[in-house]
């Protein structure tokens, strides 16, 4: 029988870059990660998400929104037999969109960034991700470069001691990753307006609550990204802390989703509860 893993965390936080690491630990074969079949060192199946043009391009390769491209990952599956497979994915809810899309059975275990992770390292790898866009393929230089070479950044060696039974110390053992560089992820590839940027925070707070009142935008562009203030007027009884943060979580998702450009931050001011009997 087969039994499915999941590594999740938000994006940039550092999960393909410990893919290896996790798959060892757990004896798994295969490693599904941004629309590839990875096996040992070889890219078996699949497309990979990172040469797309655009984020939501990027998206849909990662969920097997394609039918062919799915099915071309699945009948790979059944061809390799493998006990164990790990899915990397940002959220639980991304993981088993992706194993139900690939006939797989959904993930027994999930493994949180956080458990492989230290909380210093998925600041650096967060910190790479915004300022110089580099994301990580965890297959060698040779199979990217070949595959992918318009994307293709450098290659990454990691040594991890591993201790041998009966042996005196450990040795080292190295694995390889690929670093590219995808054309959506450049920071601050599309130029956007204030004036475009304070209509999408308008349709962003329209979706996500239509009872909460925008009453203004403030936008300061950065070398970075982008800073917003925005302004608010909230019904009475709306849990503020809750529903605040996924507020602005959604905001910056939505935006970043579809437009390619980073939100540093977004401040939000309630400026009065309102009754909306």
């Amino acid at each position: 029988m087969i039994k499915t893993y999941a590594l999740v965390g938000e994006s940039g936080t550092g999960k393909s870059f410990q893919a290896k690491l996790v798959a060892q630990k757990y004896r798994i074969d295969l490693v599904i990660d941004d629309g590839l079949l990875i096996k040992d060192n070889r890219i078996l199946s699949g497309r990979s998400a990172k040469q797309e043009a655009s984020f939501l391009a990027a998206v849909k390769v990662a969920l097997f929104d394609d039918k062919a491209h799915r099915d071309d990952v699945a009948r790979k599956l059944l061809v390799e037999k493998s006990r164990k497979i790990l899915i990397i994915g940002t959220s639980e809810k991304m993981a088993n969109k992706i194993a139900i899309r690939l006939q797989l059975p959904p993930p027994t275990k999930i493994i949180r960034i956080e458990d492989v992770s230290s909380q210093s390292d998925i600041e650096k790898a967060i910190r790479i991700r915004r300022t110089e866009g580099k994301h990580i393929i965890p297959a060698p230089s040779m199979e990217v470069r070949q595959n992918y070479p318009n994307i293709f950044y450098e290659a990454i060696n990691i040594f991890k001691q591993k201790r041998i039974p009966d042996a005196i110390g450990a040795i080292p053992k190295m694995h390889e990753k690929s670093l590219v560089k995808p054309s959506y992820s450049k920071p601050n590839k599309i130029p956007i307006s204030a004036e475009a940027l304070s209509e999408m925070v308008i349709n962003c707070i329209e979706e996500y609550n239509p009872h909460i009142l925008l009453k203004r935008v403030m936008v300061k562009e950065s070398k970075e990204g982008y800073h917003l203030v925005v302004t608010i007027d909230v019904p009475y009884g709306i849990q503020l802390g809750s529903n605040m943060y996924a507020m602005r979580q959604y905001i910056i998702d939505n935006i970043e989703r579809f437009t390619g450009i980073l939100i540093e931050e977004i401040n939000i001011i309630i400026d009065k509860i309102i009754n909306n009997d």
